[in-house]
Order: C-alpha cells, then sequence, then structure tokens
C-alpha cells in the first residue's frame, strides 16, 4: 500500500478543503492564535535551554578552575610533605623507601657484628603493629633465632 499524509481520494481533499473554508471565522481566528502562542512558547524554551546552556558550560568551566586549583595546591602540599619526610631522622615511623635509603647509606659504614642491627632496622619484631596483610610470624621468628645464634662458617 502506498502511504501519504493526506487523504488519497481527490474527492475527499476537495471535501476536507471545503470544510477549511466553511469553518466558522472565530475556530479559524482561535487556529491562528494558538499557532502563534505555540510559535511564541517554542521560541521560548528555544531561548531558556540556550541560556541554561550558556550557564551550564559556566559553571562547568568554573568547576574545572577549582578542581585544577585544588589539585595544583595537594601537589605543593605533597611535594613539601615529602621533603619534610625525607629530611626526617630515620625512625620507626618513617616508611619502607626512607628505610631502605637509610639502610643503603649505612651500608657504607659496614662493620663486623653490626648485621644484625642493621637487620633488625629493617624489620618490624612486633606482631601486633605489623601492618602487612601477608603472616610474615615464621620469618620473624627465624630471624629472631637467627640473631640469637647466629650461624657458624
Amino acid at each position: 500500500l502506498k502511504e501519504s499524509n493526506g487523504p488519497t481520494d481527490s474527492y475527499a481533499a476537495i471535501s476536507q478543503v471545503d470544510r477549511l473554508q466553511s469553518e466558522p471565522e472565530s475556530i479559524r481566528k482561535w487556529r491562528e492564535e494558538q499557532k502563534e502562542r505555540l510559535e511564541q512558547l517554542d521560541a521560548n524554551s528555544r531561548k531558556q535551554e540556550a541560556e541554561w546552556k550558556e550557564k551550564a558550560i559556566k559553571e562547568l568551566e568554573e568547576w574545572y578552575a577549582r578542581q585544577d586549583e585544588k589539585l595544583q595546591k595537594t601537589k605543593a602540599s605533597n611535594r613539601v610533605a615529602d621533603e619534610a619526610f625525607y629530611k626526617q631522622p630515620f625512625a620507626d615511623v618513617i616508611g619502607y623507601v626512607a628505610a631502605e635509603e637509610a639502610f643503603v647509606n649505612d651500608a657504607e659504614d659496614i662493620f663486623p657484628g653490626t648485621e644484625w642491627e642493621r637487620v633488625a632496622q629493617l624489620c618490624d619484631f612486633n606482631p601486633k603493629s605489623s601492618k602487612q596483610a601477608k603472616d610474615v610470624s615464621r620469618m620473624r621468628s627465624v630471624l629472631i633465632s637467627l640473631k640469637q645464634a647466629p650461624l657458624v662458617r
């Protein structure tokens, strides 16, 4: 079947035009006013949508600017904290990286009999303060037993 937007019968099309011409003046006037009102509403809604889009773009740009500012502040504070962290004297609260650096720095001052002190600096022998997820109790007990009774060469 062939589809169309209007009546397919030519007589039906003529009768529809006759109906539109014979329609009362008040209805025709209302139809035109209604069409104008709808066009005005459409124009207003398009204008409102454009304003909202501009406002959203501005807010998004401001948000990105604030996020970038926060990121820069965080980076700066992290750099300062890192510098302060690495300048601290070696202590138990310092992390593994600093402990490794201290161990490497102390490697030059190797004296016979200080091996276990250096190992003890790298190991946490307190099982309750250990924050590792793995169970290292056996390794800890082996190291303690070796410290107490070292291997003889």
